[in-house]
């Protein structure tokens, strides 16, 4: 499995083709720098540069990539990369070589109180800014040749933002569109899709924060429910900005974003697929079967276009 990460590493920083690396865990820091790594198995990492992962990608069989942006109290291999390895299995039970996924690891802290991983991870994503900004521009660079003067990619690439995920994402694409590009970001997202996403209700409405998302993609769909209890406690933990989040009530009024935001609400099966909190339910249900969000994803990664895309409001039950 591929993935790219900006956590501390034990070695040094300076990144070199073929070495084997090990995370940090005691170091929370956010690093700006990006290392393009292979997972081999379980804690064996080796980072391979920039240049051989994008070439791999460009060789995979998969016709579609889909980076997935983690939520926060998440480790390597307790959490992300098991959860990444099932993503990747449903796709290839629906449909061999549609998608390959890669894992964009931030770093999430240890062994502390839930309150202090909180914010503390809430810090690392706003910091993850810089590294992923990067990271969103090299794969429009690898997307649209400009990396390579003989190949051009035609592959899609997708973005699974789970959570504080969603935050990194926002970051990422400010940082990139005002740091890198200094005008608004081009469309290198097919679907950007927002399970349970920790930012307030209005962000992707214009002048917000996380506007560009909506810029950067030809559909994003926010997938949400009222009984998230991550997210009420996410409520009370962001009270100064006076909202709910996106991933409770789904985007505060439908009328002000765009048309190719969707909202899809998934209360009546969120506890259902992940007891108690109902969370994280992208994955499988109760019986290890694609859940209807995944369903979901799926449809829209395969055809291009949302199910539902016709519906008047794009606001309903799934």
């Amino acid at each position: 499995m591929l993935f790219i990460t900006n956590r501390v590493l034990k070695q040094s920083h300076r990144s070199r083709a073929g070495r084997k690396i090990s995370f940090d865990f005691a170091d929370n820091t956010a690093l700006p720098s990006l290392f393009f790594c292979r997972r081999n198995g379980q804690n064996d990492y080796t980072e391979i540069l920039s240049t051989p992962f994008f070439d791999e990608l460009r060789q995979s069989p998969a016709s579609q990539v889909l980076l997935y942006l983690h939520g926060f109290n998440s480790q390597p291999e307790e959490t992300i990369f098991p959860k990444a390895e099932k993503l990747q299995d449903l796709f290839d039970d629906k449909q061999a070589n549609l998608v390959q996924v890669v894992p964009l690891v931030w770093p999430c802290l240890g062994d502390e109180s839930i309150v202090v991983k909180y914010y503390t991870d809430r810090d690392a994503a706003d910091q993850s800014n810089v590294a992923f900004g990067r990271a969103m521009a090299k794969f429009t660079e690898w997307q649209s040749g400009r990396d390579d003067d003989e190949t051009l990619c035609v592959k899609r690439i997708n973005v699974l933002a789970h959570s504080m995920g969603a935050r990194v994402l926002r970051g990422a694409l400010r940082w990139w569109s005002g740091e890198i590009l200094r005008f608004e970001p081009p469309q290198p997202f097919r679907n950007v899709f927002l399970p349970a996403a920790d930012v307030v209700n209005q962000t992707l409405e214009r002048g917000q924060d996380g506007y560009l998302i909506t810029i950067a993609a030809r559909n994003v769909v926010v997938y949400f429910a009222s009984d998230d209890l991550a997210l009420r406690a996410s409520k009370v933990a962001n009270a100064t900005q006076v909202s709910r989040r996106l991933g409770h009530t789904g985007p505060y009024d439908m009328s002000k974003v765009p048309a190719h935001v969707f909202a899809k609400d998934c209360d009546d099966f969120n506890t259902d697929y992940d007891p108690p909190l109902g969370h994280s339910y992208f994955l499988d249900d109760e019986h290890g079967n694609p859940g209807k969000v995944f369903d979901d994803m799926f449809a829209a990664v395969h055809d291009g276009r949302v199910p539902g895309w016709r519906e008047r409001t794009r606001s309903f039950v799934l």
